[in-house]
């Protein structure tokens, strides 16, 4: 039995897996270390973990996750050894391999994450080579639910787009300009409030300007970030992550017009984790 996890900062997936085969799926909070204590891990895959599993055996654990830097690394083994009986490797490494893994295989590739944030790398079928700093959505994150949503907000409420939009987007969510100010400005979590507009773009999609506002967003994230790896115009450029998915052609024209190529697209890393074992 191998026990395989995929983590961001709101919740994790975890996968028990025997013979290629999920035999177990069970979802826990999101455990980035970056914000979670070694303790905090420890105590949630004893409460909501360990209950849903048949035993607390198993010969391998794969570990990807958010904030699992290489300083961050030691915490999140050190809680799963605590909890669980490993008889072989605990294995603990970035979202970013995972994400690589699931959309690369073994094979050389670009991998790229397009979420509430954005992230990319270049994978040489085991490890990541290189990777761009996202910088954050207030810096960077081209290509994101919490850029596009950044971008979104200020083209509304200046006015840059066709009245209609600008009519219709008032009458779903309903919020003026001192509201939006507030929850970006002073308010938690802003990169969340900010991708929580994408269903808007989704549904105006077929609206020209709007189109075309998404898919130079995914140009700007393939020329700041992408074409700063060796190979980018002949190595597959994969992407994990809905917003992908949710806009895979215009994000399929970005692509061709930067002259690259798409690889895999998946909504989630574990298929793919799993497919690589």
């Amino acid at each position: 039995m191998i026990l395989i996890a995929d983590s961001g900062s709101t919740k994790t997936d975890w996968a028990l897996v025997d013979d290629h085969q999920a035999v177990k799926e069970i979802k826990t909070q999101g455990l980035n270390p970056f914000q979670v204590s070694g303790e905090q891990i420890a105590a949630e895959i004893r409460s909501a973990l360990l209950p849903h599993l048949p035993t607390s055996e198993v010969d391998a654990v794969y570990f990807y996750g958010a904030g699992c830097t290489p300083e961050k690394q030691p915490i999140v083994e050190q809680a799963l050894r605590d909890t669980l009986t490993i008889r072989n490797h605990c294995t603990v490494a970035s979202d970013m391999l995972g994400a690589a893994i699931a959309v690369c295989g073994h094979e050389p590739g670009i991998a790229c994450i397009l979420g509430t944030g954005s992230n990319s790398c270049a994978y040489d079928g085991e490890r990541i080579v290189k990777n761009v700093s996202p910088l954050g959505f207030i810096l960077g994150d081209e290509g994101s639910g919490a850029s596009m949503g950044k971008y979104l907000l200020g083209n509304l409420l200046k006015r840059q787009w066709p009245e209609a939009i600008i009519e219709r987007f008032h009458a779903k969510y309903g919020l003026t300009a001192a509201e939006i100010i507030d929850r970006v400005y002073r308010q938690p979590r802003p990169n969340t409030f900010l991708a929580s507009f994408m269903p808007f773009l989704e549904e105006n999609l077929h609206e020209p300007v709007v189109y075309q506002f998404v898919k130079d967003n995914f140009r700007s994230f393939l020329q700041r970030n992408v074409k700063q790896y060796e190979g980018w115009n002949r190595l597959p450029i994969g992407f994990n992550g809905s917003l992908a998915q949710i806009y895979r052609q215009p994000l399929a024209e970005a692509l061709e017009e930067e002259g690259m190529h798409l690889g895999r697209i998946v909504k989630a890393p574990m298929e793919g984790l799993i497919k690589s074992l």
